[in-house]
Protein backbone atom coordinates (compact mmCIF):
# COMPACT_ATOMS: atom_id res chain seq x y z
CA UNK A 1 0.00 0.00 0.00
CA UNK A 2 1.18 3.56 -0.66
CA UNK A 3 2.87 4.92 2.47
CA UNK A 4 0.60 7.98 2.29
CA UNK A 5 -2.47 6.00 3.33
CA UNK A 6 -4.18 9.15 4.61
CA UNK A 7 -4.44 10.27 0.98
CA UNK A 8 -6.11 7.07 -0.20
CA UNK A 9 -9.75 8.14 0.36
CA UNK A 10 -9.11 11.39 -1.51
CA UNK A 11 -7.39 9.53 -4.33
CA UNK A 12 -10.22 7.02 -4.63
CA UNK A 13 -12.74 9.86 -4.87
CA UNK A 14 -10.66 11.68 -7.47
CA UNK A 15 -10.25 8.58 -9.64
CA UNK A 16 -13.95 7.76 -9.45
CA UNK A 17 -14.89 11.34 -10.36
CA UNK A 18 -12.60 11.17 -13.40
CA UNK A 19 -14.09 7.92 -14.69
CA UNK A 20 -17.62 9.27 -14.32
CA UNK A 21 -16.72 12.58 -15.95
CA UNK A 22 -15.12 10.75 -18.87
CA UNK A 23 -18.27 8.65 -19.22
CA UNK A 24 -20.39 11.80 -19.44
CA UNK A 25 -18.09 13.32 -22.08
CA UNK A 26 -18.07 10.15 -24.18
CA UNK A 27 -21.83 9.73 -23.99
CA UNK A 28 -22.32 13.35 -25.08
CA UNK A 29 -19.89 12.92 -28.00
CA UNK A 30 -21.58 9.71 -29.14
CA UNK A 31 -25.05 11.26 -28.96
CA UNK A 32 -23.71 14.15 -31.05
CA UNK A 33 -22.62 11.63 -33.69
CA UNK A 34 -26.14 10.21 -33.65
CA UNK A 35 -27.55 13.69 -34.32
CA UNK A 36 -25.06 14.54 -37.08
CA UNK A 37 -25.27 11.41 -39.25
CA UNK A 38 -25.59 12.77 -42.82
CA UNK A 39 -28.84 12.29 -44.69
CA UNK A 40 -28.85 9.60 -47.36
CA UNK A 41 -26.93 6.99 -45.40
CA UNK A 42 -28.69 3.61 -45.02
CA UNK A 43 -29.72 4.25 -41.39
CA UNK A 44 -30.26 8.02 -41.50
CA UNK A 45 -34.04 7.58 -41.55
CA UNK A 46 -33.92 6.08 -38.06
CA UNK A 47 -34.30 8.08 -34.85
CA UNK A 48 -31.07 9.37 -33.33
CA UNK A 49 -30.18 7.27 -30.31
CA UNK A 50 -29.90 8.35 -26.70
CA UNK A 51 -28.23 6.58 -23.79
CA UNK A 52 -30.40 4.89 -21.20
CA UNK A 53 -28.71 4.86 -17.79
CA UNK A 54 -29.50 2.09 -15.32
CA UNK A 55 -27.97 2.15 -11.82
CA UNK A 56 -27.16 -1.19 -10.19
CA UNK A 57 -25.94 -2.43 -6.83
CA UNK A 58 -23.38 -5.16 -6.53
CA UNK A 59 -24.86 -8.51 -5.55
CA UNK A 60 -23.58 -10.37 -2.55
CA UNK A 61 -21.53 -13.50 -3.10
CA UNK A 62 -20.27 -16.34 -0.94
CA UNK A 63 -18.75 -15.21 2.34
CA UNK A 64 -20.22 -11.71 2.42
CA UNK A 65 -22.83 -10.14 4.64
CA UNK A 66 -25.99 -9.92 2.51
CA UNK A 67 -26.80 -6.55 4.12
CA UNK A 68 -23.37 -5.04 3.38
CA UNK A 69 -22.83 -2.13 1.02
CA UNK A 70 -20.67 -3.58 -1.76
CA UNK A 71 -20.83 -0.71 -4.21
CA UNK A 72 -22.27 -0.73 -7.71
CA UNK A 73 -22.35 1.30 -10.88
CA UNK A 74 -24.30 2.78 -13.74
CA UNK A 75 -24.89 0.94 -17.01
CA UNK A 76 -25.32 3.30 -20.00
CA UNK A 77 -26.63 1.64 -23.17
CA UNK A 78 -27.58 3.19 -26.50
CA UNK A 79 -29.12 1.68 -29.63
CA UNK A 80 -29.07 4.26 -32.41
CA UNK A 81 -28.61 4.86 -36.11
CA UNK A 82 -24.80 5.15 -35.98
CA UNK A 83 -24.22 2.85 -33.01
CA UNK A 84 -26.07 -0.43 -33.38
CA UNK A 85 -25.19 -1.03 -29.73
CA UNK A 86 -22.84 0.82 -27.43
CA UNK A 87 -22.28 0.53 -23.69
CA UNK A 88 -20.38 3.07 -21.59
CA UNK A 89 -20.33 1.84 -18.01
CA UNK A 90 -18.83 3.03 -14.75
CA UNK A 91 -18.59 1.12 -11.50
CA UNK A 92 -17.10 1.45 -8.04
CA UNK A 93 -17.15 -1.82 -6.09
CA UNK A 94 -15.58 -3.04 -2.87
CA UNK A 95 -15.62 -5.88 -0.39
CA UNK A 96 -13.55 -9.05 -0.10
CA UNK A 97 -12.29 -11.44 -2.75
CA UNK A 98 -13.53 -15.00 -2.48
CA UNK A 99 -10.76 -17.38 -1.27
CA UNK A 100 -10.33 -19.11 -4.63
CA UNK A 101 -9.75 -15.75 -6.34
CA UNK A 102 -7.19 -14.20 -3.98
CA UNK A 103 -4.04 -15.78 -5.42
CA UNK A 104 -4.77 -14.20 -8.81
CA UNK A 105 -4.80 -10.61 -7.55
CA UNK A 106 -1.70 -8.75 -6.29
CA UNK A 107 -1.95 -8.02 -2.58
CA UNK A 108 -5.14 -10.02 -2.04
CA UNK A 109 -3.48 -12.93 -0.26
CA UNK A 110 -2.18 -10.58 2.43
CA UNK A 111 -5.58 -8.87 2.78
CA UNK A 112 -8.67 -9.99 0.81
CA UNK A 113 -10.32 -6.58 0.95
CA UNK A 114 -10.45 -4.63 -2.31
CA UNK A 115 -11.78 -1.47 -3.94
CA UNK A 116 -12.04 -0.93 -7.69
CA UNK A 117 -13.39 1.89 -9.82
CA UNK A 118 -13.34 2.31 -13.57
CA UNK A 119 -14.97 2.88 -16.92
CA UNK A 120 -15.60 0.26 -19.59
CA UNK A 121 -16.81 0.87 -23.13
CA UNK A 122 -17.64 -1.28 -26.14
CA UNK A 123 -19.22 -0.08 -29.39
CA UNK A 124 -20.69 -2.13 -32.24
CA UNK A 125 -21.59 -0.09 -35.30
CA UNK A 126 -24.22 -0.29 -38.05
CA UNK A 127 -21.83 0.50 -40.91
CA UNK A 128 -19.34 -2.38 -41.34
CA UNK A 129 -16.70 0.14 -42.44
CA UNK A 130 -16.69 1.68 -38.94
CA UNK A 131 -14.53 -0.46 -36.64
CA UNK A 132 -15.82 -1.80 -33.35
CA UNK A 133 -13.92 -0.38 -30.41
CA UNK A 134 -13.17 -1.14 -26.76
CA UNK A 135 -11.78 1.08 -24.03
CA UNK A 136 -11.35 0.40 -20.33
CA UNK A 137 -9.43 2.13 -17.56
CA UNK A 138 -9.54 1.47 -13.83
CA UNK A 139 -7.96 1.94 -10.42
CA UNK A 140 -7.71 -1.07 -8.10
CA UNK A 141 -6.77 -1.14 -4.41
CA UNK A 142 -5.94 -4.23 -2.32
CA UNK A 143 -3.02 -4.09 0.08
CA UNK A 144 -1.46 -2.43 -2.99
CA UNK A 145 -2.85 0.03 -5.54
CA UNK A 146 -2.50 0.25 -9.30
CA UNK A 147 -4.03 1.53 -12.54
CA UNK A 148 -4.72 -0.46 -15.67
CA UNK A 149 -6.62 -0.41 -18.92
CA UNK A 150 -6.16 0.60 -22.52
CA UNK A 151 -8.02 0.76 -25.81
CA UNK A 152 -8.11 -1.38 -28.94
CA UNK A 153 -9.74 -1.22 -32.35
CA UNK A 154 -11.45 -4.08 -34.20
CA UNK A 155 -12.17 -3.54 -37.91
CA UNK A 156 -14.79 -6.07 -38.98
CA UNK A 157 -13.91 -6.16 -42.70
CA UNK A 158 -10.81 -8.17 -43.59
CA UNK A 159 -9.66 -5.60 -46.15
CA UNK A 160 -9.62 -2.98 -43.38
CA UNK A 161 -7.74 -5.18 -40.88
CA UNK A 162 -4.27 -4.00 -41.86
CA UNK A 163 -1.58 -1.97 -40.15
CA UNK A 164 -1.55 0.46 -43.09
CA UNK A 165 -5.27 1.29 -43.06
CA UNK A 166 -6.00 4.93 -42.29
CA UNK A 167 -8.08 4.04 -39.22
CA UNK A 168 -5.32 1.83 -37.87
CA UNK A 169 -2.72 4.54 -38.31
CA UNK A 170 -4.93 7.16 -36.66
CA UNK A 171 -5.74 4.94 -33.69
CA UNK A 172 -2.12 3.94 -33.08
CA UNK A 173 -1.05 7.60 -33.39
CA UNK A 174 -3.60 8.60 -30.75
CA UNK A 175 -2.44 5.93 -28.31
CA UNK A 176 1.20 6.80 -28.99
CA UNK A 177 0.38 10.43 -28.25
CA UNK A 178 -1.19 9.48 -24.92
CA UNK A 179 1.94 7.55 -23.93
CA UNK A 180 4.56 9.89 -25.35
CA UNK A 181 3.84 12.63 -22.81
CA UNK A 182 4.46 10.38 -19.82
CA UNK A 183 7.80 8.92 -18.72
CA UNK A 184 5.99 6.05 -16.95
CA UNK A 185 4.26 4.93 -20.18
CA UNK A 186 6.24 2.55 -22.36
CA UNK A 187 4.33 2.71 -25.65
CA UNK A 188 6.24 -0.13 -27.30
CA UNK A 189 5.62 -2.45 -24.35
CA UNK A 190 1.96 -1.43 -24.00
CA UNK A 191 1.36 -1.95 -27.73
CA UNK A 192 2.95 -5.40 -27.64
CA UNK A 193 1.00 -6.23 -24.47
CA UNK A 194 -2.23 -5.35 -26.28
CA UNK A 195 -1.34 -7.61 -29.21
CA UNK A 196 -0.61 -10.48 -26.83
CA UNK A 197 -3.67 -9.94 -24.66
CA UNK A 198 -6.32 -9.52 -27.37
CA UNK A 199 -5.45 -12.73 -29.18
CA UNK A 200 -7.63 -15.79 -29.82
CA UNK A 201 -5.37 -18.86 -29.46
CA UNK A 202 -7.98 -21.27 -30.81
CA UNK A 203 -8.34 -19.14 -33.96
CA UNK A 204 -4.63 -18.25 -34.11
CA UNK A 205 -5.58 -14.67 -34.87
CA UNK A 206 -5.69 -11.24 -33.22
CA UNK A 207 -9.04 -9.83 -32.19
CA UNK A 208 -8.34 -6.56 -34.00
CA UNK A 209 -5.49 -4.31 -35.09
CA UNK A 210 -4.35 -3.57 -31.55
CA UNK A 211 -3.90 -0.45 -29.48
CA UNK A 212 -2.42 -0.35 -25.99
CA UNK A 213 -2.93 -2.40 -22.83
CA UNK A 214 -1.36 -1.87 -19.42
CA UNK A 215 -1.93 -3.23 -15.93
CA UNK A 216 -0.44 -3.08 -12.41
CA UNK A 217 0.86 0.43 -13.13
CA UNK A 218 2.25 1.66 -9.80
CA UNK A 219 4.94 4.30 -10.38
CA UNK A 220 7.44 4.92 -7.62
CA UNK A 221 7.52 8.26 -5.80
CA UNK A 222 10.54 9.22 -7.90
CA UNK A 223 8.47 8.55 -11.04
CA UNK A 224 5.58 10.66 -9.83
CA UNK A 225 3.64 8.02 -7.91
CA UNK A 226 -0.15 7.99 -7.92
CA UNK A 227 -0.48 11.40 -9.58
CA UNK A 228 1.60 10.25 -12.55
CA UNK A 229 -0.46 7.08 -12.94
CA UNK A 230 -3.75 8.99 -12.90
CA UNK A 231 -2.47 11.63 -15.31
CA UNK A 232 -1.48 8.98 -17.83
CA UNK A 233 -4.77 7.13 -17.42
CA UNK A 234 -6.64 10.38 -18.02
CA UNK A 235 -4.71 10.99 -21.23
CA UNK A 236 -5.63 7.52 -22.49
CA UNK A 237 -9.28 8.45 -22.05
CA UNK A 238 -8.84 11.83 -23.69
CA UNK A 239 -6.99 10.30 -26.65
CA UNK A 240 -9.80 7.81 -27.17
CA UNK A 241 -12.43 10.55 -26.98
CA UNK A 242 -10.59 12.52 -29.66
CA UNK A 243 -9.77 9.76 -32.13
CA UNK A 244 -12.79 7.48 -32.21
CA UNK A 245 -15.43 10.05 -33.23
CA UNK A 246 -13.01 11.10 -35.98
CA UNK A 247 -12.79 7.50 -37.20
CA UNK A 248 -16.59 7.20 -37.15
CA UNK A 249 -17.04 10.37 -39.21
CA UNK A 250 -14.43 9.20 -41.70
CA UNK A 251 -16.44 6.07 -42.50
CA UNK A 252 -20.11 6.66 -41.81
CA UNK A 253 -21.13 7.58 -45.37
CA UNK A 254 -19.19 4.70 -47.01
CA UNK A 255 -21.70 2.37 -48.73
CA UNK A 256 -21.75 -1.30 -47.72
CA UNK A 257 -23.06 -4.49 -49.27
CA UNK A 258 -24.89 -7.51 -47.87
CA UNK A 259 -21.58 -9.36 -48.12
CA UNK A 260 -19.98 -6.67 -45.92
CA UNK A 261 -22.76 -7.05 -43.37
CA UNK A 262 -22.35 -10.82 -43.40
CA UNK A 263 -18.61 -10.45 -42.79
CA UNK A 264 -19.31 -8.02 -39.96
CA UNK A 265 -21.62 -10.49 -38.20
CA UNK A 266 -19.11 -13.32 -38.51
CA UNK A 267 -16.30 -11.12 -37.15
CA UNK A 268 -18.53 -10.23 -34.21
CA UNK A 269 -18.62 -13.93 -33.40
CA UNK A 270 -14.89 -13.76 -32.77
CA UNK A 271 -15.57 -10.92 -30.34
CA UNK A 272 -18.02 -13.08 -28.42
CA UNK A 273 -15.56 -15.96 -28.31
CA UNK A 274 -12.80 -13.78 -26.93
CA UNK A 275 -14.88 -12.08 -24.26
CA UNK A 276 -16.36 -15.32 -22.95
CA UNK A 277 -13.23 -17.46 -23.14
CA UNK A 278 -10.30 -15.17 -22.37
CA UNK A 279 -11.21 -11.70 -21.15
CA UNK A 280 -10.01 -11.12 -17.58
CA UNK A 281 -12.43 -8.26 -17.04
CA UNK A 282 -15.39 -10.53 -17.71
CA UNK A 283 -14.03 -13.10 -15.26
CA UNK A 284 -13.31 -10.43 -12.63
CA UNK A 285 -16.81 -9.00 -12.87
CA UNK A 286 -18.59 -12.33 -12.68
CA UNK A 287 -16.45 -13.67 -9.83
CA UNK A 288 -16.84 -10.54 -7.70
CA UNK A 289 -20.62 -10.29 -7.84
CA UNK A 290 -20.80 -7.68 -10.60
CA UNK A 291 -23.91 -6.84 -12.58
CA UNK A 292 -24.35 -9.59 -15.18
CA UNK A 293 -26.25 -7.40 -17.65
CA UNK A 294 -23.51 -4.78 -17.53
CA UNK A 295 -20.69 -7.32 -17.81
CA UNK A 296 -22.26 -9.07 -20.79
CA UNK A 297 -23.37 -5.88 -22.53
CA UNK A 298 -20.15 -6.16 -24.54
CA UNK A 299 -21.92 -8.85 -26.55
CA UNK A 300 -22.92 -7.61 -30.03
CA UNK A 301 -26.64 -7.23 -30.81
CA UNK A 302 -26.50 -9.57 -33.82
CA UNK A 303 -23.86 -12.18 -34.59
CA UNK A 304 -23.34 -15.09 -36.96
CA UNK A 305 -21.39 -18.32 -36.99
CA UNK A 306 -21.45 -19.76 -40.52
Amino acid sequence: MDAKTDLLPERKAKARAWFESLRDDICAAFEKLEDQLPDGTPTSDQTAGRFVRTPWNRAEHAGTDPTADLGGGVMSIMHGRVFEKVGVHTSTVYGEFAPEFRKQIPGAEEDPRFWASGISLIAHMHNPHVPAVHMNTRMVVTSKWWFGGGADLTPVLMRRRTQTDADTLAFHAAMYGACEKHAIADYKRFKEWCDEYFYLPHRKEARGIGGIFYDYLTPSDDEGGWDAALAFTQDVGRAFLQVYPMIVRGNWTTPWTEADRDEQLIRRGRYVEYNLLYDRGTTFGLKTGGNVESILSSMPPLVKWP
